[in-house]
């Protein structure tokens, strides 16, 4: 008869994956070997495999036939003689395996534990640790300790290994891609989710995970929250895609939002980055889909409340920190279907852009010949010598080795002979412009002419999104773009990966042996951060780059209250204001000089809020932020004496009666 211990072992032996490296070392010591280390210390988030690995190692001292002592630090006493009490064979008994799980819950006696209790161990006894936070840096630091303590911060699972465990729990194949999406490479999260997808229906399509799995999940990965507070926080960490303290003070108007980011910062599950805290997959996944469940309006409320910033600080920050804005904006709704053809958020092979320097020609003009051949390689070192500032060069962030070049040329009406000459994909664009609606004196043409990934040519990469994020801010804070364009070689392909956002010009020009797409937007016909929400929205408008069909558009709510949002940050653009989407609505279809007379109807609307008394406040805001002529909207909040947080909560409240009073003048004509 083979004991219920022993068939938990085998079974644990078989559905253990990964974690050689931990395994190989710990053996080691049990062993008994020179040099060996003498305490584990094993940390990670929530639900990464801690206890998992803790039983594996528990099975190979018995079957060394070693005493073990096992603790919880749950539910460890908070006076340290509690501890050594219940750890007292390891003090004894030589070779004596102390096992500490959950330590988090008793870190306060770390120091404790080095200075007074781990020095006085029996003879041959080994001890492993394993919590949610990292050793203090003083021990990793300490010559004394460095030969001792071996430590270890758990990363999940690669694909393959997740790939393995979903295989080894006999989850439907159909289902294991979501799961994957879902889960990332969380042990516990993958445990849990399919189990629930078997359990579920079959359908792939149809799979989410239960409330049960949510619940389950949130307790072991995030843990205890302490105040409403802290969950709202939570939240704006799970939707968006990096949280700084900025960010939070944005988006949670009225609350403190330092203490709030410390909290977060302090998680295990949290990453800290230059951009701010990003949680690991499992944990933001479990974080939006609980959201989503328990309250979806509350959900699509953040979620809004994100992209509004998002767009305010493309139009307002400074522009060295606007270049991952739309990254972030796109990130939130990466689920759509259109991002989801466009864009990647693989964190695989992370590149940074840098300027092309004079020393990476080489490099630039090979990968270039590889790719589209000698006649393309020639145009590039011809843009080189022209305009150098348009190039920008990919770097992998763990190498630095050059991957990859993206060129994204300005070129000013009218076009120059000798670029028409040299570059027959310029040279369409311009015949387009010029058949369309030609490009004015004073204006200029933007124009991605090159994205040279020899890795991934020209299918969705983390490049091409990093590329696309530049030119949308290029283009948002230029003055005088009439169109701008993007360039794929596989023209069909693209064709339907920009369905809605990029007209097809029908342009094919040919350089060498390769044919190229020519896709077109006309930035006079439509503004970028109205363009930017075509992938977050449904709308009715036209194709950017089409002509405009004759008489208002139908237009949704959610549309028409973005084109007052527009309105209102072009105000003091006259030549931005005249081409913003609120012109193309009913509210200005009878105005005899609609652009001149849209801003008195907004003004009058806006010093209308005052009339309510509830929104004095809110007109105060709204004539600071727009009006005034402040630079900035923290600005606005200095001229009116108010904290930041609490100028936001008017200007927003502020924005949301304006929306209202002129949507239903849209609805039902002027009162």
């Amino acid at each position: 008869m083979v004991s219920v211990g022993e068939r938990l072992s085998r079974a644990r032996l078989r559905a253990f994956i990964g974690r050689d490296e931990e395994l190989g070392r710990f053996g080691e010591a049990l062993d008994g070997k020179p040099r060996a280390p003498f305490a584990f210390y094993v940390h990670g988030p929530g639900g990464i495999g801690k206890s998992t690995l803790l039983r594996r190692l528990a099975d190979h001292v018995r079957a060394a036939g070693r005493l073990m002592v096992e603790l919880d630090g749950r539910f460890v006493g908070r006076d340290p003689a509690d501890f050594e009490r219940a750890a007292g064979p390891f003090l004894e008994v030589p070779g004596t395996v102390l096992f500490v799980d959950s330590f988090e819950h008793c870190q306060w006696l770390e120091h404790w534990l080095w200075h007074h209790f781990l020095p006085r161990a029996a003879d041959d006894a080994l001890v492993v640790l394993a919590g949610r936070r990292a050793p203090q840096p003083q021990w990793t630091a300490d010559p004394a300790w460095s030969g001792l303590l071996h430590v270890t911060e758990l990363e999940p699972f690669s694909e393959e290994q997740a790939r393995s465990l979903l295989a080894a729990s006999r989850l439907r194949p159909e289902l294991r891609d979501r799961v994957l999406r879902f889960a990332g490479g969380n042990p516990l999260a993958l445990s849990l989710a399919a189990a629930a997808g078997s359990a579920g229906c079959g359908r792939e399509e149809l799979w989410a995970p239960s409330a049960d799995v949510l619940r389950t999940l949130l307790a072991g990965l995030v843990g205890e929250v302490p105040t409403a507070a802290h969950r709202r926080a939570l939240e704006v960490a799970a939707q968006a895609h990096s949280t700084s303290e900025e960010l939070l003070t944005a988006v949670l108007p009225g609350e403190d939002a330092h203490p709030l980011f410390s909290w977060l910062r302090d998680l295990p599950f949290m990453e800290s980055t230059p951009r701010g805290l990003h949680p690991h997959d499992a944990a933001r996944e479990t974080l939006a889909a609980d959201l989503r469940w328990r309250a979806p309006n509350a959900f699509e409320t953040m979620r809004r409340r994100l992209a509004d910033e998002y767009l305010r600080l493309l139009r307002e920050a400074p522009e060295e920190r606007v270049w991952t804005v739309t990254d972030e904006l796109f990130y939130l709704f990466r689920e759509g279907e259109t991002l989801t053809r466009l864009r990647t958020w693989s964190r695989e092979d992370e590149v940074h852009d840098r300027p092309l320097h004079p020393d990476d020609l080489d490099t630039v003009l090979r990968m270039a010949e590889e790719t589209e051949g000698p006649d393309s390689a020639g145009i590039v070192r011809y843009w080189a010598r022209r305009q150098p500032g348009a190039f920008s060069v990919y770097r992998l962030v763990n190498t630095g080795r050059i991957v990859a070049f993206t060129v994204r040329l300005v070129l000013p009406a009218p076009p120059a002979p000798e670029d028409l000459a040299v570059d027959p994909v310029v040279a369409a664009a311009w015949r387009y412009a010029e058949a369309t609606e030609p490009v004015r004196p004073g204006e200029h043409i933007g124009v991605s002419r090159f994205s040279v990934y020899p890795g991934r040519y020209q299918v969705p990469s983390r490049v091409i999104d990093l590329s696309s994020s530049r030119a949308h801010v290029e283009t948002a804070r230029a003055r005088g773009r009439a169109y701008g364009f993007a360039v794929f070689r596989d023209a069909e392909t693209w064709a339907a990966r920009v369905k809605g956002t990029l007209a097809d010009t029908g342009q094919r020009p040919r350089v060498g042996a390769h044919t190229y797409g020519v896709f077109a937007v006309d930035w006079r016909r439509i503004p970028v951060e109205t363009w930017l929400l075509r992938f977050t929205t449904s709308t009715e408008e036209p194709l950017p780059g089409a002509a405009t069909p004759p008489g208002p558009p139908s237009v949704s709510r959610t549309a028409f209250d973005q084109a007052v949002r527009e309105a209102l940050a072009h105000w003091r653009d006259k030549a931005a204001f005249a081409a913003c989407a609120l012109l193309r609505t009913r509210l200005a279809a009878d105005l005899a000089e609609p652009a001149g007379e849209l801003r008195t109807l907004l003004r009058r609307s806006v010093d209308d809020l005052a009339r309510d008394p509830r929104g004095v406040r809110a007109r105060e805001a709204l004539t600071a932020g727009y009006f005034s002529g402040a630079p900035t909207q923290e600005a606005a909040a200095r001229r009116l004496g108010l904290p930041y947080g609490t100028y936001r909560r008017h200007l927003r409240q502020g924005l949301d009666l304006l929306c209202e009073a002129l949507w239903q003048q849209e609805l039902n004509g002027p009162r």
